[in-house]
């Protein structure tokens, strides 16, 4: 134990060390995580089969799908003090009430862990509660509690105008094609 705590300090020490070395050669205290180009040669390197994340769809729907979660969360956190993984759930469980959270997982896309710390969360919070009698947690089933509910008609009042604005530029033979669309979308992303 004591020589594997020695090791331990003369390790800690030389990276110390290290970062101090690289600060006097380095006087603006940048340390290089990473190999960097000498700056009077930039060569081009662009590669001749780049995409073009703008039209490559996978990437398009990524960067949309980020930024209408950012705004909401921007929107819902101060307003409601939830956040998007939070209202997923919630809208999840104000559509079928007492699930456990492998079924949150697998209806939402969401990693067990993210639906564990919004559970934990939103039943501080007093707006889920878990139903007694199951021995695993795991399969512990939850429902929105009567403030649950409550905060979720507020947000789901919210959610609607929002989308009701990000669509308003679309006639109704387009909404339902971009529904359409999406729906063959997810279809398709089961055999990739």
């Amino acid at each position: 134990m004591r020589f594997w705590l020695i090791c331990q300090l003369k390790f800690r020490n030389a990276a110390i060390a290290a970062r101090v070395y690289d600060r006097a050669e380095n006087p603006a205290g940048i340390e290089r995580m990473f190999p960097v180009a000498p700056q009077d040669e930039f060569p081009d390197r662009r590669s001749a089969h780049a995409l073009d994340m703008d039209a490559f769809v996978p990437a398009a729907l990524t960067n949309l799908a980020q930024r209408i979660t950012s705004t909401a969360s921007a929107s819902y956190r101060p307003r409601f003090g939830v956040g998007i993984t939070d209202w997923r759930v919630m809208a999840m469980l104000a559509a079928e009430p007492w699930l456990a959270p492998v079924k949150i997982c697998e209806a939402t896309g969401l990693d067990k862990a993210a639906v564990s710390r919004s559970l934990r969360d939103l039943a501080k919070a007093g707006l889920v509660e878990g139903r007694a009698g199951e021995p695993h947690q795991r399969r512990l089933p939850f429902a929105l509690t009567p403030a649950g509910l409550q905060v979720h008609d507020q947000l789901a009042t919210v959610a609607r105008a929002r989308e009701e604005r990000l669509l308003r530029g679309f006639s109704a033979k387009e909404r339902a094609l971009l529904a359409e669309f999406i729906a063959r979308m997810r279809r398709e992303v089961e055999g990739l």
